[in-house]
């Protein structure tokens, strides 16, 4: 159909198209239902997950009671439970194939197992089991080649088939609670240990490449899978810092709106985007450029959130807390799932191209941005804001008071970092 774009002809389609956008912004928030199910059958609270690196529906977590399962998330249930471990399993990942996972646990062992479940009549037995001297807290597998790491006092190199480490890799004395494997840079790791320290290691040297100390401890770190130097850290000052690792002395980003100490961070595949998971009984979805979250979901039962994850497709997340159950989310709280009609999708774009329009706008901002919160965390936030601006308000007149130049100007991102050790 010919039309005639004249603005002349359309004298209000300015106020036609905010009144779209307005309601376009009321019905988003109208469908914004998140919460898809619960994954229910853990006798103890979910403490690691690791996603299957080649199929969609398979995820796999561990329990405080040393119990690992492994879900189909079509069908929404168990599919095989192992007793892997004694005590907690502290760590988990699926091997590059799909074909093996390994777990490590409390008991200071480190076991591989098949993915598949064992034949009619066959044990439930791991293919290796490795004894360490240490118990080990965190394990990660290499993106390409049979190697992987694992962390505890040092963080030891593993090949597959051998049952001493390759190589250890040590820099100060302390234990160290998380080890990741670069997505891109498969030969670059980081590392987060309990004297507040992140380390990045190179494989090929064996030694440790540099290391930034923050103000308090950083719980986990995950890799960005498509800029190869960038990592966020989830910290327990409440903050996650997105860091360049090339330009360690600032992070690139603070992302402030927890009210507790961050646990675990996940990013989405597209790197765009990463989600958290904290203390406070609640996820919050932040974009990687933005300080503040776009999305935080919390249910009545959820307590504190130990571990998340973000599935392989871009459009779940999954999260693991304390009262043993795993929750599946949608990414996008009002996406519609299911088959679009193209009028549909064509219609859909539409509106979100108005929004993205109109989205400075005070009405449809203040509508977009609204979201209900649990008391606790509303009166949490409250709080914190007065003690922000009386530390705010007391620097101010201490610099007032003093010397010019005596109290400096420091940027909101340095205050974070104690010093950078290369």
């Amino acid at each position: 159909v010919p039309r005639n774009y004249d603005p002349a002809l359309h004298p209000f389609e300015v106020a036609r198209e905010y009144t779209r956008a307005l309601n376009a912004t009321k019905l988003e928030r109208v469908f914004a239902k998140p919460f898809l199910s619960s994954l229910d059958g853990h006798r103890d609270g979910v403490n690691c997950m690791a996603k299957h690196p080649k199929s969609l529906s398979t995820v796999l977590s561990g329990a405080c009671d040393g119990e690992v399962k492994i879900w189909n998330l079509t069908k929404r249930q168990c599919i095989r439970t192992i007793q892997a471990h004694e005590g907690f399993v502290r760590g988990m990942c699926a091997r590059f194939c799909g074909t093996s996972f390994f777990t490590v646990g409390d008991d200071k062992t480190v076991k591989q197992w098949k993915m598949e479940s064992p034949e009619y009549g066959e044990e439930e037995e791991p293919i290796h089991t490795i004894l360490g001297k240490t118990v080990y807290t965190g394990i990660d597998h290499h993106w390409k080649e049979p190697v992987f790491a694992t962390c505890g006092h040092q963080v030891d190199i593993w090949d597959e088939q051998r049952t001493s480490p390759k190589c250890s890799l040590t820099w100060g004395f302390d234990s160290i609670s998380s080890v990741k494997f670069n997505p891109i840079e498969t030969y670059l790791l980081g590392s987060c240990a309990s004297d507040r320290n992140i380390v990045l290691y190179d494989m090929r040297k064996s030694t440790p490449l540099k290391k930034v100390i923050l103000n308090m401890r950083t719980n986990t770190l995950c890799w960005n899978p498509m800029e190869a130097f960038i990592f966020t850290a989830a910290n327990e000052d409440y903050n996650l810092y997105t860091f360049d690792m090339r330009f360690l002395e600032s992070p690139a980003m603070v992302h402030m709106d927890h009210v507790s100490a961050v646990l675990d961070v996940d990013y989405s595949p597209t790197g765009k985007e990463f989600v958290s998971a904290s203390f406070d009984k609640s996820i919050r979805i932040f974009p990687v450029d933005k300080g503040h979250s776009r999305e935080v979901y919390h249910t009545k039962r959820m307590q504190h959130v130990i571990t998340v994850k973000w599935t392989s497709d871009n459009k779940y997340i999954l999260c693991g807390s304390d009262e043993m159950n795993i929750r599946l989310w949608k990414a996008n709280a009002s996406e519609k799932l299911g088959v679009l009609a193209p009028r549909e999708k064509a219609a859909m774009n539409y509106n979100q191209k108005l929004k993205e329009k109109f989205q400075f706008h005070p009405q449809i901002r203040r509508i977009a941005q609204h979201r209900h919160l649990p008391k606790s965390i509303y009166c949490q936030i409250k709080e914190q804001r007065i003690m922000r601006e009386a530390r705010r308000r007391k620097e101010l007149n201490r610099r007032k008071h003093s010397k010019p130049g005596s109290v400096p100007f420091v940027p909101e991102r340095k205050k974070h970092i104690v010093a950078v050790v290369k």
